[in-house]
């Protein structure tokens, strides 16, 4: 065959197969000079076109220039790795769905790609496909990877985010996946990939991710996106599903002056794959604050971004999705773009709280720092109940007290970050992890405090102080955050978690106040724990405006709800404590709050559109149907998400372990 360019031989090798992927083996490619060689991966290069002279994963990308090389064999059809026509289809993609079941196509259908096509496109990507092996598959003396050494690595850190970020398909909520290559189980059961995705491109440029996106459209493969796999709602996996990791993306540049129509000074480029730690770490070392969330490994361009993503900074700087600039992605039709203020500005504001793994695949972005700031704060741990001298309805009567100070707290910036838990011999744990203010000098924190702490005085809630109040104050951020936010622990697999908004009116009128923190309470009492956190989420003057969650910006008080049960708990009881969450807890609490946090809440949320996105769903619904009309992307309770399922899952809880089909219409 007459080729140009040893890069574009094993394109036409691709486009041979078409249109159901039936490549042939010993497939051979012809240089300019008219040598005849074998397609592997010594012989071709990737299917990228160089469009800058950087490093950079966005001066790789997939282009026409490329694909047009896919049609060099007069073929009737569009290739597998094409970009979509005018009407948002190919040719092969129109053929795979009218042969298709109204389901995404998985392992064992007849359309599901065989092994030497997924070998195109792992030479087409550079060797950048990684077929699954499940990062528990190596306690199992039957995987064929078994190591005794290295399984008892991965069970010591197993709850480390560090061990699941780092792997390319594993994700730090289990349940989701379906718990079937659990190392700890290795006596007792098999390992298969169950919900895992089938495999993962490692994307270490924009190109790569294109040609993913790009197949998996045209053959109607399930696609998924991980970055760190930091989820509670089983996003970042999925059966059947071919994954994009973008954990590799670490770009992270920082600009002194950056301008903008709303926004002029220093700013970050970040890779999708940046973390809060390497983002907090580099701020410093600038001498600026950046905006992140709590823990340390979640990915700050991902789906903390895409979800709105309160931080620490929240009162003062909003969200994270505030903080945005400018958007780097590859859409459903596999288009790199950018979308700012003046381009593509419906994606903008969609992109920016309208949910990650909906629109396309964030590559990275540019965003705004904060001036270098001083926090000051304090901590304390508060026990209740039998083995304290604290009764449990003192410890009430303060955490009333403690509450109705929310809106002056607020009001100064502070950050209110603390947990309440059953202590399990009758009483409660109030851990206060930390009470901060940026900005302010603890002198002044202290005076802000003091007269709560003179009412705790007078009740004796004082009498269940076992650690405490201890104030500090840093003369940075990124010291304080660090010295008060310690790695999260993951992979417990018999955990669900909810969540609440509740906005400042309830403060305004002393019955709804006094019910609604009568209802926490009941739910508290009934089994409960409680994450909570005190500030007001409101976007800074001159934002531009965006697709964040609208109940974030009159909130004062956001809760997580939640409980673990025990792994040997039958069906049944299962069942009972998911349905209690979900039904009964949030039950009496949605009248007080009828907002959640999509990042942190129910994946069985009811009416999760009014929820998650409030008075902005209806607008985000419209851009998704115009941007990707085929639904190549999907999530549990993304924007769109409610016209799919998942195959063979209880009504009480979806877990990411069957097909995913298009609901029968009505």
């Amino acid at each position: 065959m007459a080729i140009r360019s040893l890069r574009r031989a094993l394109l036409l090798a691709a486009a041979a197969a078409l249109p159901f992927s039936h490549l042939v083996a010993g497939q051979t490619i012809q240089t300019e000079d008219g040598v005849v060689l074998e397609a592997n991966e010594k012989t071709v290069a990737p299917a990228v076109q160089v469009v800058a002279d950087t490093n950079a994963p966005e001066a790789f990308v997939l282009t026409d220039n490329v694909i047009a090389n896919l049609t060099d064999l007069n073929l009737s059809n569009i290739t597998l790795f094409a970009f979509p026509e005018e009407d948002g289809t190919t040719e092969v993609q129109k053929r795979t769905l009218l042969a298709g079941s109204g389901c995404k196509t998985a392992p064992g259908d007849l359309l599901w790609p065989n092994r030497l096509t997924w070998k195109v496109f792992d030479l087409l990507t550079g060797g950048a496909l990684i077929e699954t092996v499940p990062i528990g598959a190596v306690c199992y003396p039957n995987s064929g990877v078994y190591n005794a050494a290295n399984c008892q690595a991965i069970i010591a850190n197993w709850t480390s985010s560090d061990l699941h970020a780092a792997d390319p398909t594993s994700i730090m909520s289990p349940m989701f996946q379906g718990e079937t290559c659990m190392p700890q189980n290795s006596n007792s059961s098999t390992c298969t990939v169950g919900g895992f995705p089938v495999y993962a491109a490692k994307a270490t440029n924009v190109a790569q991710i294109q040609l993913a996106v790009n197949f998996a459209r045209n053959l109607n493969l399930r696609l998924v996106v991980k970055n760190t796999g930091h989820d509670f709602l089983g996003k970042s996996t999925g059966y059947g599903a071919l994954s994009i990791w973008t954990h590799n993306l670490k770009k992270l540049e920082y600009v002194k002056s950056i301008k903008t129509p709303s926004y002029s000074g220093p700013a970050f480029k970040i890779g999708a794959g940046i973390q809060v730690k390497e983002l907090y770490e580099v701020a410093k070392k600038y001498g600026v604050t950046a905006i992140g969330g709590d823990c340390h490994s979640v990915g700050v361009a991902g789906g903390y971004t895409a979800g709105g993503g309160h931080s620490p900074m929240s009162s003062i700087a909003g969200l994270g999705s505030d903080q945005v600039l400018s958007i780097d992605v590859v859409l459903p039709n596999g288009r790199f773009v950018t979308a700012d203020e003046t381009h593509n500005t419906d994606l903008f504001w969609a992109l920016r709280g309208g949910g990650g793994a909906t629109f396309g695949v964030v590559t990275g972005m540019t965003v705004k720092v904060w001036p270098k700031t001083n926090v000051s704060g304090m901590t304390f741990t508060v026990v209740s109940g039998n083995n304290s001298a604290l009764p449990n309805d003192v410890f009430w009567e303060g955490m009333y007290a403690y509450w109705r100070h929310f809106p002056e707290y607020a009001k100064v910036g502070t950050q209110g970050y603390s947990q309440i838990f059953p202590s399990g011999t009758g009483g409660f744990l109030f851990m206060m992890i930390p009470f901060w203010v940026p900005g302010m000098k603890l002198a002044d924190f202290k005076t802000l405090v003091q007269p709560l702490l003179d009412e705790w005085t007078k009740i004796g809630f004082n009498a269940g102080f076992v650690d405490g109040p201890k104030f500090f104050e840093y003369d940075n951020y990124y010291d304080a955050w660090a010295a008060n936010f310690p790695p999260e622990a993951v992979g417990t697999t018999s955990i669900r978690t909810a969540s609440r908004l509740f906005p400042a009116k309830n403060w305004e009128d002393e019955e709804t106040l006094t019910g609604m923190m009568n209802a926490v309470r009941s739910v508290v009492e009934d089994g409960s724990a409680l994450i909570q956190y005190n500030f007001q989420v409101k976007a800074p003057a001159g934002t531009p405006a965006s697709a964040a969650n609208s109940h974030w910006r009159d909130a004062l008080w956001f809760g997580i709800f939640g409980t673990t049960w025990d792994a040997n708990l039958d069906a049944a009881g299962v069942e009972a404590i998911n349905r209690k969450i979900t039904e009964d807890w949030m039950g009496r609490l949605r009248v007080y709050g009828p907002g959640g946090y999509l990042n942190e809440g129910d994946v069985m949320e009811p009416g999760f559109g009014e929820a998650y996105f409030g008075s902005n769903y209806e607008r985000l619904v419209q851009i998704k149907k115009e941007v990707d009309p085929t639904g190549l992307f999907w999530a549990p309770t993304a924007v769109g998400s409610e016209e799919w399922e998942v195959q063979g899952q209880e009504e009480w809880l979806t877990l990411q372990t069957g097909k995913l089909c298009k609901k029968a219409a009505g």
